[in-house]
């Protein structure tokens, strides 16, 4: 059974990471709740405090997720268009990988801009709230990613230090 838990929560990790960048999921609770199911294990003691603060800090970063970038666009400007503009330039990024890697960045801006293009007449102001709508969309995901893969390297460490308890076959 820990070996299935195992699995499970390395498969939580990498959807997790995943989740830093796609909208739809939430990638800091799903991290969290792979590193649940390693503490569920046998091998691995219970450490009700690394949990909780864990838990504390996915949830925080979920909703600074959804703070930040409207804070972002209303600081510059923008519209309820800009962040709907940047989403979907980021869906369009990773469904339609034109620019390759560099798609991860240019589709979002260009999505906020045509956002804020249909929200505004002023093209300066759409250029100047698509960046604000751009650079919160920015930090949201950065802030996710960071944590998302410092739960990934606890993950691992974690495994790695009990892997004498956990990958016994008896």
């Amino acid at each position: 059974m820990d070996i299935a838990l195992l699995i499970i929560g390395f498969i939580l990790m990498l959807v997790g990471i995943l989740g830093s960048f796609l909208p739809v999921l939430p990638g800091p609770p799903i991290s969290w709740v792979g590193l649940l199911l390693l503490y569920l294990t046998k091998a691995v003691p219970d450490n009700w405090w690394v949990l909780g603060i864990t838990f504390v800090i996915a949830i925080a970063i979920t909703i600074l997720d959804y703070v930040i970038p409207a804070m972002g666009t209303k600081r510059f400007g923008g519209s309820k268009a800009g962040m709907w503009g940047t989403i979907i330039g980021l869906l369009v990024a990773i469904f339609v990988p034109i620019f390759g890697p560099l798609g991860i960045i240019i589709w979002p801006f260009v999505g906020a801009l045509v956002g804020e293009l249909l929200n505004k007449a002023n093209k300066e102001t759409a250029m100047k709230a698509a960046f604000g709508s751009f650079l919160g969309f920015l930090t949201g995901t950065f802030m996710k990613f960071v944590v998302t893969a410092l739960y990934a390297v606890f993950y691992v460490y974690i495994t790695i230090k009990y892997a004498g308890e956990l990958f016994t076959f008896s």
